[in-house]
């Protein structure tokens, strides 16, 4: 067992489990020396933290759900407990989850950090779907308004829009599925925070609990 899968274990709520894909990819990320070491745990990230980077930056770490009370301005157990944060998606401190909805199904989500993005959404309906997602390589996930074209070099920062090709391969041989061009094709409803009449189950969720 990878030491970024014993680290998310231990803070997992009840009822909520690490997906077989992400226990492979933290495998993966540790056997290519993927990884930092802090005195609070280990960061896993999709290339070499020294070297440039390439596809999509995010970093992988167990965070749980203590400090979404900030988040969500309240510290409800039945809220709180049905969420836990594994992963940073953005330089703005936007996150990915695993959240249980109303029937009980895990998938992961995306909380935007309010300060930057404010996207908040079904990310994946399995954590395969993520996966690709990932392996598309726009350079962070927490930008929903990019995923109806493909990723492209932004001109406000060095990002050049390079594929994660060793990425990519391993979540195609891996899973047997296609890498798509563009986020649309996994993300259906990718919202803001404040999107009046959304059609994505996490975003009216999360409006129905900050009350």
């Amino acid at each position: 067992m990878s030491q970024l899968e014993q680290q998310l274990a231990r803070i997992l709520p009840p009822r909520m489990t690490i997906p077989e894909p992400l226990r492979q990819l933290f495998s993966w990320i540790e056997a290519r020396g993927q990884y930092v070491d802090h005195k609070d745990g280990r960061v896993g990230f999709l290339s070499p933290p020294a070297a440039p980077s390439v596809g999509t930056n995010i970093s992988f770490h167990a965070e749980g759900n203590g400090d979404l009370r900030y988040w969500f301005g309240h510290d409800r157990p039945e809220v709180l407990n049905r969420l836990c944060v594994f992963a940073n998606t953005g330089g703005d401190g936007s996150m990915a989850a695993f959240w249980l909805d109303e029937q009980g199904q895990q998938k992961i989500v995306h909380l935007g950090s309010g300060s930057g993005s404010t996207m908040v959404c079904v990310l994946g309906d399995d954590a395969v779907d993520f996966l690709r997602l990932l392996a598309i390589g726009y350079e962070e996930l927490c930008w929903g308004e990019q995923f109806s074209e493909p990723p492209k070099a932004n001109p406000d920062s060095d990002f050049e829009a390079v594929p994660n090709f060793e990425f990519q391969e391993w979540v195609r041989t891996n899973f047997g599925v296609d890498v798509p061009s563009k986020g649309s094709d996994v993300v259906a409803h990718p919202d803001d925070m404040d999107s009046a009449g959304s059609l994505d189950p996490f975003n009216r969720w999360v409006a129905a609990s900050m009350a």
